[in-house]
């Protein structure tokens, strides 16, 4: 069993080395990854300039790039093989509800399913890396079963796991995506020659916290899973979007 393993918090990451160790007993495990942080690069691939690879004592490649750099290198001409598997992560920090579409964790799974290889992101909901260990543990066992059950088709799934000892997390739940407020206001500071600057303010607090989503899963200490698509098409106004541009053609 051949597993592509990635992140976006670089290769340096705790959380990458304790999900290394812990898939190891399943198969050969590859680490490609970024050389640096790279969260919220989203699907980003580096087209402006071209993109250096090295080799880490730990064994470990990295590149100059995003995280789905990192995974698009392996698969297209680094690696002398397809994966059976690519995981993302162990990530500093939760991506729900719409972090899904800013996260380069998930970026660099969603990636691999782009190359028709199944991919599982994995998340630790909250910072300082607690509990890493015992999110490892779990991440392993998500993969074995996955490994022995493999979903039909070549899933993608986002999986959050409360910063909880092992014994104390509670069932995986399968989820759907939450919703949360917009972001808050962004930081104006003040750059040395005066100019003015901005930092991204923090996510807003959950809109849809419902039963069923990841929020609500998180909140009660359950392990949250939740399937991914890519394709983006909103198919319930494709009538609507039909009649609005014939009609733009009738009046044109």
């Amino acid at each position: 069993m051949r597993i592509l393993l990635s992140n976006d918090d670089g290769y340096l990451a705790p959380g990458i080395e304790a999900l290394y160790h812990a898939l190891k007993p399943l198969g050969d495990v590859t680490v490609m990854a970024p050389e640096q942080n790279c969260s919220g690069a989203s699907n980003s691939l580096t087209l402006s300039r071209p993109l250096s690879v090295w080799r880490s004592a730990s064994g470990f490649y990295y590149v100059n790039g995003t995280p789905t750099d990192s995974v698009h290198i392996a698969l297209t001409g680094m690696l002398d093989h397809i994966p059976d598997l690519v995981v993302s992560g162990i990530n500093n920090g939760q991506n729900v509800g719409e972090d899904t579409l800013y996260s380069g964790t998930v970026a660099a799974a969603t990636e691999g399913v782009m190359f028709g290889v199944p991919a599982i992101a994995f998340s630790l909901v909250e910072k300082d890396w607690v509990h890493l260990d015992d999110a490892a543990r779990v991440a392993a066992d998500i993969v074995r079963h996955f490994l022995s059950h493999p979903l039909p088709s070549h899933p993608l799934l986002n999986v959050n796991i409360p910063n909880l000892p092992y014994d104390e997390l509670g069932e995986w739940e399968v989820t759907r995506l939450g919703k949360r407020h917009p972001s808050q206001p962004v930081i104006r500071q003040t750059n040395p020659r005066g100019e003015p600057i901005y930092w991204i303010g923090p996510s807003g607090a959950a809109l849809d916290a419902s039963e069923g989503t990841d929020f609500h899963a998180l909140a009660h200490g359950r392990v949250s899973i939740t399937p991914l698509q890519l394709d983006l098409t909103h198919t319930q106004m494709m009538t609507a979007t039909r009649e609005w541009a014939h009609a733009g053609r009738r009046d044109s």
